[in-house]
């Protein structure tokens, strides 16, 4: 945020700025959807929702986990959350007692350790590379875990590495965690967003699990602030309380948006748009790739690449400023994400149009060549 505060700076003086920093697609709200809220506020549907939702748009949830995965999901599970960030504040005051710590991903999206802090537990990152495709293994969960820990969190496809968690990993940290009386988040944020194959989803292979998911990143719902989560059955009570407390109910009039989001016209828009991404994709990783920056693997979801730079500085977040101050692009440095090693890293958003990046490149490329 502080980059891209920066950026705006240098943009209202007059620079052109290409943004590479942050997770919002560069697409609009999809034009159904957007219709369906405006239709919404005019026939006056603007009160209060049973905090657990619109009933319409859980049972539309539902439908769309039986469509896309062939996963049967009972409405009742199903809440409805502003925003993601909703979801995983709840889930975590339910799971994570005072003192008891959380197992992290490092690296992973910054804002858990925050939510985890907020509900008096402790983070307790697990770091997580190339060779287990930037996941949390069972085998790395059960190493770091301990009497002490009340919950796992994962991302599938995670932030800011892409990688996708195998059906295999994710029962397998289900299975530990009933071993252990240990709780499990998975993040499905960026589902939607695959390029290689279709994702593992988490209730096929870990039915207990809270599975937390948006209408911000697939479905284009940024600024809409709207989200769910799937709990299991004894816990819908609970979740229910916490959010009547917190949060009362999501916005009514993006709920009522949100049901055009499983509409034919919205799915076609919303494929187009995972095609886009596809395709920059595979432009920009062998473009990085070839300017030096070390890309394992080839990350198969979400819009991210999560770069080593040991090859060309020892320092991500002075080349994070250096490339913003001096070429005009911006990129997130690894301290956003990591503990570790974040020096070496630094995550680049391919959110924004082929020609652009393309030009990013370029100026990459040139910065570099002038010894930035």
């Amino acid at each position: 945020m502080a980059l891209l505060a920066r950026a705006r700076e240098l943009e209202a003086g007059g620079a052109d700025i290409i943004h590479m920093e942050i997770g919002e697609p560069d697409f609009a709200t999809a034009a159904p959807v957007r219709e369906a809220g405006r239709q919404a506020l005019a026939d006056g549907l603007t009160g209060y929702q049973p905090a657990a939702g619109l009933p319409a748009l859980r049972e539309a949830i539902a439908g769309h986990y039986q469509r896309a995965y062939k996963v049967s999901v009972d409405p009742g599970r199903i809440l409805i959350t502003p925003g993601a960030s909703g979801a995983l504040l709840v889930a975590l005051a339910m799971l994570a007692d005072p003192g008891r710590n959380v197992l992290l991903p490092d690296p992973g999206y910054p804002c858990n350790r925050n939510f985890v802090e907020a509900v008096d537990a402790v983070p307790r990152a697990v770091r997580v590379d190339a060779g287990t495709d930037y996941q949390l293994t069972p085998g790395l969960a059960a190493a770091a875990c301990d009497e002490r820990t009340a919950a796992m969190l994962v991302g599938s496809p995670g932030n800011p590495t892409g990688t996708l968690a195998s059906a295999a990993d994710l029962a397998g940290l289900a299975a530990l965690g009933e071993r252990r009386g240990i709780g499990l988040i998975v993040d499905e944020i960026y589902h939607g967003l695959h390029y290689d194959g279709v994702p593992a989803q988490a209730l096929a292979h870990a039915p207990e699990a809270i599975v937390v998911n948006s209408f911000s990143k697939y479905f284009g719902m940024t600024g809409w602030r709207l989200g769910w989560m799937v709990v299991p059955t004894d816990w819908v009570p609970v979740a229910e309380k916490l959010m009547q407390n917190l949060f009362i109910s999501a916005s009514t009039p993006a709920q009522y948006a949100a049901l055009a989001c499983f509409t034919p016209a919205s799915q076609a828009i919303f494929e187009e748009r995972r095609a886009a991404f596809r395709r920059r994709r595979d432009d920009l990783l062998p473009a990085l790739r070839d300017l030096g920056f070390h890309i394992p693997g080839n990350p198969a979801g979400a819009f991210y690449l999560y770069a080593d730079i040991t090859a060309l500085g020892d320092d991500s977040t002075e080349l994070a400023h250096g490339l913003l101050e001096q070429a005009g692009v911006a990129v997130t440095p690894g301290l956003d994400f990591e503990r570790t090693a974040p020096e070496r890293h630094v995550r680049f958003a391919y959110t924004t149009n082929t020609d652009r990046l393309g030009e990013a490149v370029r100026r990459i490329e040139r910065f570099l060549a002038a010894g930035g």
